[in-house]
C-alpha cells in the first residue's frame, strides 16, 4: 500500500464512497506529506486534491515547503515554463498565476519568516493577486508595529493588520488615525483545537466579556466576525450598544470589509447552548457546522454583512479576549 500510495489516496478522494479510506489517507499525509509531495506522480494529482492538501493544517511540513511544492506543480502544468523565475516573460507569469489561481488563497504566506519571503515568495510577485501582494509587503517589510502586534496574536485565520483594524473599531476610532497597536489578542478558543461543539465553546468562553469572534468560511478566503462587550452566557439575548459584526470578502485584503454596528441593542447577542458565538436575530449565526447571516426587517444589526443568505461550511473559528 505505501508504495502505491499515491495512486490509493488520489483513487479514495475521486470517489466518495470511500471516506474511511479517505481520513486514513489524510492522517498518513499529515504525519508524513512526504508521501505525496515527493511522489513521482505529485504533478499529476488534480488540482482538487492538492487544494485538499495545503488545507490540511495538521500536515508536518513548513509552510515555505508547501510554497515550493505548489510552484513545482503549477510548472509541471505548463511545462513550456522555465523553473528559473528570472527567464519567465510576463506572459509566462501570467500563465502561471491563472493555474495557481485557486490554490494561492490558502497558502498561509504569514507563517513564513521574512527571509523565505523575500528569497521564495518576491521572485514569483507576478502571480500574487495586488492586494495581497501589497498586504504582504506590508507585513513582512512594514515598519516595527507590525512586528509588535504580531507577537500579540496566535490565529491561523487572521494576521497582525486584521487585528489593528478591529482594535480600531472597538475605539471606533478614525482609520487613517496613526497610532501603536491598541489592544493584545488572547486566544481563547479555536475550533480546530477545542472542538466545533456549541457546549465546548459555552464551557470555555461563558462569562468571558470583551471578546472578538473570528469565522473562516469552508473553500473560499472569506473571513466573518463580530465583537462581543459584554460576557457569554447560555440564556437567551443579551443587550450591548457597542458590539459590531464585520466581513472581510478576501481574507487577504484587509481594505475590503464590511463593518456593521447595532442598532437593537436589546437583541444584540444570541446566547443559546445550541450555537457558537451568534449576533442579533441571525444576523451572525453558527450552530457548529455552518455559519449564515439572514437578510430580514429584524436584524439587529445596520447592514448585512454578506451578499448571500446562504449557510456554509466553517472551516475555522477562534474566540480572542482583548485587553
Amino acid at each position: 500500500m505505501v508504495q502505491n500510495f499515491d495512486l490509493i489516496y488520489q483513487t479514495s478522494f475521486e470517489n466518495n464512497s470511500f471516506p474511511e479510506l479517505q481520513k486514513y489517507c489524510i492522517e498518513l499525509i499529515s504525519n508524513d506529506p512526504n508521501k505525496i509531495f515527493n511522489s513521482p506522480k505529485f504533478s499529476s494529482i488534480p488540482e482538487n486534491l492538492l487544494i485538499t492538501l495545503i488545507q490540511n493544517e495538521n500536515v508536518q511540513m513548513n509552510e515555505v515547503q508547501v510554497w515550493e511544492h505548489v510552484i513545482k506543480w503549477g510548472l509541471a502544468q505548463n511545462p513550456e515554463l522555465s523553473s528559473d523565475p528570472k527567464s519567465c516573460s510576463k506572459e509566462d507569469f501570467n500563465t502561471l498565476k491563472n493555474t495557481l489561481q485557486h490554490c494561492i488563497p490558502f497558502i498561509r504566506f504569514h507563517n513564513l519568516t521574512s527571509k523565505e519571503f523575500s528569497y521564495k515568495v518576491l521572485p514569483y510577485k507576478k502571480i500574487l493577486p495586488k492586494e495581497l501582494y501589497k498586504e504582504l509587503l506590508d507585513y513582512f517589510l512594514g515598519n516595527d508595529s507590525n512586528q509588535i502586534i504580531s507577537k500579540n496574536i496566535d490565529s491561523k485565520i487572521i494576521t497582525s493588520q486584521h487585528a489593528e483594524l478591529i482594535s480600531r473599531w472597538v475605539d471606533r476610532l478614525e482609520i487613517t488615525n496613526k497610532l501603536p497597536p491598541l489592544y493584545n489578542f488572547e486566544l481563547l478558543f479555536r475550533g480546530s483545537r477545542d472542538g466545533f461543539e456549541p457546549s465546548k465553546f459555552h464551557e470555555i468562553c461563558d462569562n468571558k466579556s470583551r471578546t472578538i469572534t473570528i469565522f473562516k468560511v469552508s473553500g473560499s478566503s472569506e473571513i466573518l466576525g463580530g465583537y462581543n462587550p459584554i460576557e457569554w452566557t447560555s440564556g437567551g439575548f443579551t443587550s450591548t450598544k457597542n458590539s459590531f459584526i464585520f466581513s472581510f470578502k478576501n481574507g487577504y485584503d484587509t481594505e475590503n470589509y464590511i463593518i456593521s454596528r447595532v442598532k437593537n441593542s436589546v437583541n444584540a447577542i444570541y446566547n443559546s447552548p445550541c450555537f457558537l458565538p451568534s449576533f442579533g436575530n441571525d444576523d451572525l449565526s453558527s450552530n457548529g457546522s455552518v455559519i449564515c447571516c439572514k437578510r430580514s426587517k429584524k436584524s439587529s444589526y445596520e447592514k448585512p454583512i454578506r451578499e448571500t443568505s446562504n449557510e456554509d461550511e466553517i472551516k475555522e473559528f477562534e474566540v480572542f479576549r482583548i485587553f
